[in-house]
């Protein structure tokens, strides 16, 4: 715009000096001067209207063309001539499942499988959990069941029949699943949470949000259910749109249901709510639990432990740390991180935690600083002390194997002195 402004100025300017000097010449006279400016002054909007018109054509051109290649593409996961019907029993089986993405390289350089030779089987109304590093193939492992993909190797069963002879729109209606990501509409809450379910009434809708832990946040928002949440849920905190996103899968009353690091954003109080509700909830429906915390997993019959896209360790909470792998080390960690929360929550009451706020602070005494052995050593507890062994990487990062804790009943705290970074609650 300011370039086609001063090539105007500057038509003018042009215009202004060649007509000026032809007048003083007396080769164009003063009438013929004014009326060329005239009509060179009327002619410059419609020059710059047809440019603009030219220009919104070639862009919604290209826009329209780009439109009708999403339109006509035809999706991968489509439906069979004649799919079965779904069955009686949601009995689900992995059978030497694979599942390649191209580009996908492990830490080496190489190629490597999002998910190599799972084998697995989930019984109808059983509640598994699935735990594993960051990218060992967990969310892959489930997004498999409503057929996001399909395997690139292997079977999943469905009741005893491959996934891929039912109707994939059938399947999805028959899940809840709450990914990672969580996705709310520019729309009201009521709305996003009755998105799978239009049918739902409003009772249904209110009872689905209690019971995702939502209920303390609807009476302070300005129109409850009916507030509008903003594109995104901008209006929401991370822990709120994660509960909305229970809530739409709760109200689908599926057949199984897929939490995927579902509670990641709300803190441990809110957690063990949360928990509580679906206890009742679950029973009888296929539950698969995929988290980072002990605590959500340990509701769990059976436990599997995913690495590199294998599974590595199966079992039930008190079997998983009999062996004292991963899943053993997480739960030392979950333990740590737990404590720590409770002594942050005893030292500095939050006052949207009423449960928190109550708990008296705890008087600033000194508490002795632990005894230390090295790897190799083993100390003897004293009197009123509790003995750790520490996990083999924290020995080795550590330079000691054990650690004893003196831990008054009264104050619920623990220090800790490790290697002279000072003392640390924990």
């Amino acid at each position: 715009m300011p370039l086609l402004q001063a090539l105007i100025g500057l038509t003018f300017l042009v215009v202004l000096f060649v007509g000026g000097w032809r007048v003083m010449t007396h080769s164009l006279s003063l009438g013929s001067f004014v009326m060329f400016n005239l009509y060179m002054g009327t002619l410059i909007w419609p020059m710059i209207a047809f440019g603009w018109v030219v220009n919104l054509m070639e862009r919604g051109t290209a826009s329209l063309k780009r439109i009708v290649e999403i339109m006509q593409e035809q999706p991968s996961i489509t439906a069979p001539l004649r799919p079965v019907g779904l069955p009686a029993a949601f009995d689900l089986e992995f059978d030497g499942v694979a599942m390649d993405f191209a580009g996908a390289q492990n830490g080496h350089g190489r190629s490597r499988r999002a998910l190599d030779g799972i084998d697995l089987e989930v019984r109808e109304g059983a509640v598994i959990a699935i735990v594993g590093r960051t990218g060992s193939g967990k969310s892959t492992l489930v997004n498999l069941i409503p057929r996001l993909y399909d395997p690139t190797s292997g079977r999943l069963l469905l009741g005893g029949a491959d996934l891929r002879d039912y109707d994939p729109a059938g399947v999805r209606r028959a899940i809840g699943y709450v990914p990672q990501e969580t996705f709310l509409f520019s729309a009201t809450l009521a709305d996003n949470i009755a998105f799978g379910a239009p049918q739902a009434s409003a009772a249904t809708i209110r009872e689905a949000a209690e019971m995702a832990g939502l209920a303390p946040d609807l009476e302070t928002f300005p129109q409850g259910l009916e507030t509008a949440v903003g594109e995104r849920g901008l209006t929401l905190s991370g822990g709120q749109k994660q509960r909305a996103a229970i809530a739409r899968a709760l109200v689908r009353n599926p057949r199984v249901l897929i939490l995927d690091d579902a509670l990641s954003s709300v803190d441990t109080i809110t957690e063990e709510r949360i928990l509580a509700n679906l206890l009742q909830f679950m029973r009888g429906r296929t539950t698969i639990l995929i988290s980072h915390r002990v605590s959500t997993v340990r509701l769990a019959g059976r436990i599997y432990v995913l690495d590199e896209g294998r599974i590595v360790e199966s079992g039930s909470h008190d079997e998983l740390l009999a062996t004292g792998g991963y899943y053993a080390d997480l739960n030392q960690s979950n333990c740590w991180k737990k404590s720590s929360s409770r002594s942050d929550a005893v030292h500095r009451p939050d006052a949207d935690h009423p449960a928190s706020a109550k708990v008296r602070p705890v008087p600033n005494r000194r508490l002795a600083p632990p005894r230390l052995a090295a790897p190799g050593r083993h100390l003897q507890p004293a009197r009123g002390a509790r003995l750790f062994q520490l996990p083999e990487a924290v020995a080795a990062w550590a330079g000691v194997a054990q650690i004893q804790v003196v831990e008054p009943p009264r104050f619920g705290r623990v220090v800790a002195r490790c290697r002279g970074f000072g003392a640390h609650e924990q």
